[in-house]
């Protein structure tokens, strides 16, 4: 890991070779006409610290091995001139209308894709629904993410200055987190930060009292309809981050709910975390504000979540109107952010 890091962070400094604008254009290509993408498994070390207390307080933190999939145009360059994408899963796992469909889609407009897989290299600790929330944390997927951009940035093909991470319900709330300097500051590579974080209904039910953030601008995508948002905190999370450096812009597509671009039709599904509330302290402890509990382990983090989430279901549902409005939303953030220049 640190071999890579070096290797990353020297390529980053030392430059990259101009590359021409990229145009990510509307309607995105259906899967079945693009045959200028081709993929392959890649793994990566990354590591499995379950808060970030841990790291602030080095504890020992395990060892992992980050996997996933990298999309990439058929003819990719080796110049390190190619911009890129990390996304994050969400609770339910690798879902192929995301890591496929979106890798694939965004491959073939010239820009690489790395679907990374948090929960199947942990199966150890966990393979059923609950058991993977409890024991797989947020921190971890964090973790994950930037062990992603060390990988990405020593790739020849890869600019490692212009890679956006993009997560999905779970992974948007790491998506979020990592935004935080307290989090990049004790992940990250050194030199290395995403140029920009795009967060697909992400719940904003954890709050930093550290508000200050990397300085990368921040898409935050939501249905109106998605039970399992809470507005006005989400209004929150977006005030604080603007305090703390960031650029960010939230978009909510009216009569959208959860995961309105996967594949199931509308139904009702799960536990309601809405009410839940935690706090994510200077030095690294997550609390309950329900509690005032830290989360210093998994039997707390099981109680907490079990007192703070509802039996009520929520809504889920494929709506092709909606995601073809925030591929386009996606589309014209990731422009902005690898066509900036200066």
């Amino acid at each position: 890991m640190r071999l890579r890091a070096l290797l990353a962070t020297f390529l980053l400094l030392s430059g990259t070779a101009s590359a021409a604008p990229i145009t990510i254009a509307d309607p995105w290509p259906a899967l079945a006409t693009i045959d200028t993408v081709r993929s392959e498994a890649v793994s990566f070390a990354s590591s499995s610290p379950f808060s970030p207390a841990d790291l602030v307080r080095h504890r020992e933190i395990p060892k992992a091995t980050g996997r996933g999939t990298l999309y990439l145009p058929r003819q990719a360059p080796s110049d390190h001139s190619l911009p890129a994408v990390v996304m994050l899963h969400g609770a339910a796992g690798l879902v192929a209308q995301r890591g496929e469909l979106y890798g694939a889609q965004l491959a073939s407009q010239g820009v690489a894709v790395l679907v990374v897989d948090t929960f199947g290299p942990r199966a150890d600790r966990g393979t059923e629904f609950t058991a993977r929330l409890i024991n797989i944390t947020e921190t971890m997927m964090v973790a994950d993410a930037y062990a992603a951009l060390a990988y990405l940035a020593a790739r020849p093909e890869i600019d490692g200055s212009r890679v956006v991470l993009v997560g999905f319900s779970y992974g948007g709330m790491a998506t979020t987190y990592a935004l935080y300097r307290q989090m990049a500051d004790l992940l990250a590579p050194p030199g290395l930060r995403f140029a920009g974080h795009v967060a697909f209904y992400g719940p904003c039910i954890g709050r930093f009292l550290d508000n200050r953030t990397t300085g990368a601008p921040l898409l935050m995508l939501y249905g109106e309809a998605d039970e399992i948002m809470d507005a006005r905190r989400c209004g929150e999370t977006a005030l604080d981050l603007r305090l703390g450096g960031s650029e960010v812009q939230t978009i909510t597509y009216a009569g959208a709910v959860h995961q309105w671009d996967g594949a199931l039709e509308r139904r009702l599904i799960g536990r309601n975390l809405k009410d839940c509330r935690f706090e994510v302290e200077p030095d690294g402890t997550i609390r309950d504000r329900h509690t005032m509990l830290p989360m210093t382990g998994r039997l707390l983090r099981a109680f907490e979540l079990y007192l703070c989430t509802s039996s009520r279901p929520y809504p889920i549902g494929r709506d092709d109107a909606v995601r073809a409005k925030s591929n386009h939303d996606l589309g014209q953030f990731l422009m902005r952010v690898f066509n900036r220049t200066g």
